[in-house]
This record gives structure tokens, C-alpha cells and sequence, in this order.
């Protein structure tokens, strides 16, 4: 939330080499769900990714690049500012980053590893603590010839730190040690080969756990027991209906604050996917599609009231806005923002 009003604001990542304008603040109007831009900054190369720290002034981004980076942003006002140094996360094509064990991690996709960085007092990063590499393939040639990690999230104990990695077709866990930051592996879950997992979201309940696949239209479901930090798969599910020919590549999974409806956006077929959930959380079944309001939607986000999904369409360049129907949780658009190159919308 804005620190000076409590208002709600949107921030979108794009791609700079594309584009975009890097890293975009807008305010959020609480009845219609329209963005308004307040400010932009293009200081981080291609942030393609953005996670808000805990009090809600810094913003955090990965620099998708060759080597890759990471950064912190002062966005205590509507005109994000750069807050430190830009730092190498010794690793290649960070994807994705996440806040856990008062250090930041990045999912560095181009060199298949993990690495962990110290977020100091005043909300600046420090340089690389540790970097945990993957090792494995699948059998996708031109995807899977080694690892890939494309994400990293904090289960909701905090205990456990998860990498989905693509190239690997597997889930692994980890603890972060919050004195030096050393990536301690503890298990490693391995999918259906050629799946190519990217992206997963946990129930509510925190029992459950929903990977979602890129190399096919599937959703993975899996048991999460915090206790043990064990990942095990008990299902899958398809995201997209029967009889669809077009190449997709589902890109992101959300699921409602009530545990009731799961959200999966798909590139190529340019949908949101709507399933139901049953009351085990074990049983998701496909609804239907909508489309996404553009083309290529590279994220999906849920907006802090539960009530709107918005996506960030990449090659339209385009953040689009959906209200979400209570009863079926089918979106209906409601509008769209200017966003070249978009690749992810987040919240505080």
C-alpha cells in the first residue's frame, strides 16, 4: 500500500531490450480496478520479474539478463527510485525472485541455479551469500537440456524455500540459514518427465500445492506437509480444453482467497484458464477459458481484496483487468493499461 494514504498500488515489470519502461508504479482505483501510471523507472535492465518488501517501501526486481542482477527500489512515493547498488547474483537469466529468512532469492533460469542474497536494515542488498546449483535435464531437447529454474517461493509455514526448475521437471526444497544465508538443500520432488514445471501456488489451507506446467497444458497436483518439507504428487489435470491445436504455455497459477477457484494463464491460446476446486483441494476441474485481453500473457496476479485478476499480456503490451464473479470465478475484463513488454504485475 501507498505509506502515505494506505491506497493500493500496482507494479509492473517489463522488458527494457523490448521496450518497456522498466519498472512501472500505478494506483489502483478501489471501485473500478483501473491503474493510473504514477511513475516509471528504466534504471533496472529487463526487470522481469518484482517482489514488494515486508513494510511496503522497497520494491524488489530481478535484471533478466547475461549475467543476471538483482535490485532494490525505494518506492515510498508514486516515483520508484533506485536504493543501493545493482548486484550480480552470479548466475544467468534470474526469472524470478522471492523474500524469505531476511534474504533475497532469485530463480536464475539461464544457469539452472538458485542463489541468495542479504537484505540489509535500511532494505538494500548485499553481495550473493550463496548460490545452489541444479543439476539434471529432461527429455525436451531444446527445453530440458539442463536445468532451469524459473521460480522460488516460501511455503506459508516460512520454514521451507521451493524451486520449480523447467529443465529438471522437479520441485526442490530448501531451508534458508537466515545468518549466512546458505541454501541447505533438504528434498527434491520429480515430476512427469517433459512437463516442464514453472510455476506453482500453494491452497490457502497451505496443504496442498498446484504446479503449474509449461511444455504441456497440465496442472500437477501435489500434498505439502510443512512438518517434513515433503512435496508429494497425487494428480493432474489439464488447463486447457479438448480439441485445442494452438501451441500454448501456461505461464502462471493463482488461486482465490477462499480456496474455491484456481487461475492459470496460458500464452499462445492468450487465455485465463478458470478450475473449481473441491473441498479436498485434490480435485481441480476446468470451468472454462476467457480470454486474456490481449496477447501472450506472461503473469497473472490477484489483487489484495480477492475481487480482480490482472494480467500482464508481454507481446500486446498490455496490463489487463478482470473482475472475478464471486460465485463462478469466471473474469469478466474490464479494462486494459499501456504496458509495452510487460512481464508481471504485483501489489502492496
Amino acid at each position: 500500500m501507498d505509506s502515505s494514504n494506505g491506497a493500493v498500488r500496482a507494479f509492473i515489470g517489463s522488458f527494457t531490450s523490448a521496450g518497456g519502461r522498466g519498472v512501472t508504479v500505478a494506483a489502483v482505483d478501489a471501485e473500478t480496478g483501473a491503474l493510473t501510471v504514477l511513475g516509471a523507472t528504466d534504471a533496472v535492465p529487463d526487470p522481469s520479474y518484482l517482489a514488494l518488501g515486508p513494510g511496503g517501501t522497497v520494491l524488489y526486481a530481478v535484471s533478466e539478463t547475461e549475467p543476471g542482477g538483482a535490485a532494490a527500489l525505494d518506492v515510498s512515493t508514486g516515483e520508484p527510485r533506485p536504493l543501493g547498488e545493482l548486484r550480480a547474483v552470479d548466475g544467468d537469466g534470474p526469472t524470478h525472485l522471492t523474500l524469505a529468512a531476511g534474504h533475497l532469492v532469485t530463480a536464475n533460469y539461464g544457469s539452472g541455479s538458485v542463489s541468495v542474497l542479504p537484505v540489509a536494515g535500511d532494505g538494500t542488498l548485499g553481495p550473493v551469500a550463496s548460490v545452489l546449483a541444479h543439476e539434471g535435464g529432461g527429455p525436451v531437447a531444446d527445453r530440458q537440456e539442463g536445468p532451469h529454474a524459473h521460480q522460488v517461493l516460501p511455503d506459508p509455514s516460512g520454514a521451507w524455500v521451493l524451486s520449480v526448475d523447467l529443465g529438471t521437471d522437479s520441485v526442490r526444497v530448501c531451508a534458508v540459514d537466515p545468518a549466512t544465508g546458505e541454501l541447505r538443500p533438504h528434498g527434491e520432488t520429480v515430476l512427469r518427465p517433459g512437463t516442464g514445471p514453472r510455476h506453482l501456488a500453494f491452497h490457502p489451507s497451505g496443504r496442498h500445492a498446484y504446479v503449474l506446467n509449461e511444455l504441456e497444458p497440465t496442472l500437477t497436483v501435489c500434498r505439502w506437509d510443512a512438518a517434513t518439507g515433503v512435496l508429494e504428487p497425487v494428480g493432474e489435470v489439464p488447463v486447457l480444453p479438448e480439441g485445442v491445436t494452438v501451441e500454448s504455455y501456461a505461464s502462471e497459477v493463482v488461486i482465490a482467497h477462499d480456496g474455491r477457484f484456481l487461475w492459470a494463464a496460458n500464452r499462445g491460446h492468450d487465455s485465463i484458464s478458470v478450475l473449481a476446486l473441491d473441498a479436498t483441494g485434490e480435485h481441480p476441474s476446468l470451468v472454462t477459458t476467457v480470454g486474456c485481453g490481449g496477447h501472450w500473457p506472461r503473469d497473472l496476479a490477484l489483487d489484495p481484496a480477492g475481487r480482480r485478476l490482472y494480467a500482464a499480456n508481454e507481446r500486446s503490451g498490455n496490463v489487463a483487468w478482470f473482475t472475478v464473479d464471486p460465485e463462478t470465478g469466471v473474469p469478466a475484463h474490464g479494462g486494459t493499461l499501456d504496458a509495452p513488454a510487460a512481464s508481471c504485475v504485483v501489489f502492496g
